[in-house]
């Protein structure tokens, strides 16, 4: 067995080269750019008016102004003010040929065809969106790295970019082992449990901004698990494997893993829960066999995963670490180390009941993961300890 730190430098090293992709707006939320976006026109393209009201020209402010036409976003119509004049305008709309200034429409008195400026502070250029002041033609928009929120895209959208190269999530197939699982909505059987690992790995994969996974069965049965592996890695870069890799008569992951070409790099790790988990590579694909038991299934998975999927998209890490008092105390024998499904708020963090490996019910409610190292022999009342705090 090694240890959390070896394990997770192990898999760090392992995740391959990302891939990218040229994706349309639509399709890129939560994806990080792989290349520079650089602005292909000013923008705004023209001058324009930020506000209702009236285009002059600044030295006119102090005269009785005539009202000429009026100019409305979006119009393709271009006017041209003389000296002595003004133009009705409105939010987004072209400034005309001359002017230079637009004076809020509650900031003038207007009376037959007569306007005058009323707005002691108005200074030159005042409620105009000059021509290129968002970006200018040649300069660059979005820089390698920048992850594309819901913001950034609005952003490339509104300066004319429609699509973007980012990194594209590795392709992902999670293989369901255990002849005892029945899918919700079906009734339990003797001997039957029903299956929660997909629906919870889709899911955290969702969130990670997977979202096209493929989900295959395997019963028990070595012959079979292989061949179902062999077809997960032709079509996936990452195989995430459920039960089967502890070392009962049914467990044939490992051996499976290796008959299809599958370097093992790790089996077991001295933790709890998910001591049995494995960790393999075939090229530049990444092969997990996560722990049968749902609590332990999850916890790999943020803990080793997770991790793994963020390095190979270049997103920040959603995990993140803290330090917490605790309201509780924990004992523990030395030799592991225990990963606690918590509750943290405040600055402080309280363990859950139902920390068993097999049990859901107090992850369904758990923000954070209290780690407790392996030298360690628990904690007292009050103690500081280390917290992951899990994505939302």
């Amino acid at each position: 067995m090694i240890s959390v730190q070896e394990a997770k430098d192990i898999i760090s090293a392992s995740v391959p080269v990302p891939k990218t992709k040229m994706l349309n707006l639509s399709e890129a939320a939560g994806k990080v750019v792989s290349k520079a976006v650089t602005a292909t026109t000013d923008i705004p393209n023209f001058s324009q008016s930020s506000m209702d009201g009236y285009a002059i020209r600044y030295e006119d402010k102090d005269l009785i102004l005539s009202v000429v036409g009026e100019m409305a976003a979006g119009t393709s119509r271009q006017l041209v003010i003389k000296p002595g004049q003004a133009t009705r305008i409105f939010t987004g709309a072209p400034l005309p040929e001359g002017a230079d200034t637009v004076v809020m429409q509650e900031k003038v008195q207007y009376s037959g065809n007569a306007l005058s400026v009323q707005d002691e502070r108005l200074t030159e250029g005042l409620n105009v969106r000059a021509k290129g002041s968002e970006i200018k033609q040649g300069e660059t928009a979005m820089l390698p790295g920048t992850l594309l929120t819901p913001a950034a895209i609005g952003f490339l959208a509104g300066i004319g970019c429609s699509k973007v190269e980012a990194y594209s999530p590795p392709d992902v197939t999670i293989i369901l082992t255990g002849n005892e699982l029945q899918q919700p909505g079906n009734p339990l059987r003797f001997g039957q449990v029903y299956e929660a690992n997909s629906f919870q790995l889709k899911a955290a994969l969702y969130q990670a901004g997977i979202v096209n996974t493929q989900v295959r069965t395997a019963e028990d049965d070595p012959k079979k698990l292989q061949e179902v592996l062999s077809a997960a890695l032709a079509e996936s870069d990452l195989v995430l494997l459920n039960g089967g890799v502890s070392v009962g008569d049914y467990d044939f992951v490992v051996q499976a893993a290796e008959a299809c070409g599958v370097t093992k790099r790790i089996h077991k790790i001295r933790q709890k829960p998910g001591k049995p988990l494995c960790f393999g590579t075939l090229e530049d694909k990444l092969v997990f066999g996560l722990p049968g038991n749902p609590s332990s299934s999850l916890t790999c998975f943020y803990e080793y995963v997770l991790p793994a999927l963020e390095h190979w998209m270049h997103q920040e890490h959603r995990i993140r670490n803290t330090k917490a008092t605790i309201t509780h105390e924990y004992a523990k024998p030395t030799g592991l180390t225990h990963f606690l499904k918590a509750f943290y708020e405040n600055g402080s963090v309280t363990p859950l009941h139902a920390q068993e490996s097999f049990r859901l019910h107090s992850f369904a409610t758990a923000n954070c993961f209290i780690v407790l190292p392996e030298e360690s022999t628990g904690c007292l009342t009050g103690d500081l300890v280390e917290v992951h705090l899990l994505p939302v």
